[in-house]
């Protein structure tokens, strides 16, 4: 198997670790809350022999710095931007899953065209998503207001995170026994000092901060080449993504995988690396 290198380096006035293997044009993995750079380890073999892949710890997570603020996706996505311009990198293969995906979106709408493409995993744009609540959704993202009250669930949590990330992850899931293989790295991950906080951050810029970076310019369009995949069972297929991502992306293409969660990239790497690669060439 090919060994996976950690490493760090400094861009946007914080030291942010990643993950690195595999020789080739530059591909960027963005992981989401609750996971690490560690989610990419199955896809990152899997596209090696073909790409330089590097897979980053957000703000706030894994073993990147953990600084009070700067969650907002604007601030988020240039995060990764300075990342690729400290790595020396030119027109990356971006991809995203979760918040990953998200901070994607927005590296495409702040620097269009210096990307080589992107590849957007199980995420519909968040002002989408508000706006298509339902009971039955709102249940399944009851997390997004709960982690965004001050404070609190910081409290709350520290005491079992282990409890926490079992009850967020396994709905997510459609076979819960790939949560139980990676569990222990994410536990360990989210009880160091600050990763709660830096996680929950996340949710507390989804209702001022992310909005008002939307608003500035509400018919701004992704003009590079987009492609959407998402899990039909615990993740987003509760949604009509391909809509809902067409506010700001008319042109993505994208379909829904069975027996398949939210983590696809956890559950179905297989396919998942076959469907990036697959991207790269059209």
């Amino acid at each position: 198997m090919i060994e996976i290198e950690r490493n760090v380096i400094k861009a946007n006035g914080i030291k942010l670790h990643y993950r690195e293997c595999g020789n080739g044009p530059p591909m960027v993995l963005l992981h989401g809350w609750p996971q690490t750079s560690y989610a990419w380890r199955k896809v990152m073999h899997r596209l090696a022999p073909h790409y330089r892949c590097i897979a980053p710890d957000l703000r706030g997570m894994g073993d990147s710095d953990k600084p009070v603020s700067g969650y907002d996706l604007r601030t988020l996505a240039t995060d990764i931007h300075e990342f690729i311009d400290a790595l020396g990198l030119e027109k990356v293969y971006l991809v995203g899953t979760d918040w990953g995906g998200l901070i994607a979106r927005r590296f495409a709408l702040d620097w269009p065209g210096e990307v080589d493409r992107l590849f957007i995993v199980d995420i519909v744009p968040h002002d989408q998503m508000m706006a298509n609540l339902t009971p039955a959704t709102a249940r399944g993202a009851w997390h997004f207001f709960w982690n965004a009250v001050p404070d609190l669930p910081e409290k709350l949590v520290a005491h079992d995170v282990r409890l926490f990330l079992q009850t967020l992850f396994r709905p997510k899931y459609h076979n819960p026994a790939h949560m139980d293989e990676a569990i222990d790295e994410y536990v360990k991950a989210y009880s160091k000092p600050g990763a709660l906080r830096g996680g929950f951050a996340y949710y507390k810029a989804l209702f001022e901060e992310n909005p008002a970076i939307d608003a500035e310019n509400p018919k701004e369009k992704i003009t590079d080449k987009i492609r959407l995949i998402w899990g039909n069972n615990g993740g987003m297929g509760v949604f009509d993504v391909m809509k809902m991502w067409q506010a700001c992306a008319p042109h993505a293409t994208g379909r829904g995988l069975d027996e398949c969660g939210h983590y696809v990239h956890e559950e179905q790497p297989e396919i998942l690396s076959e469907e990036i690669l697959a991207f790269a060439e059209k």
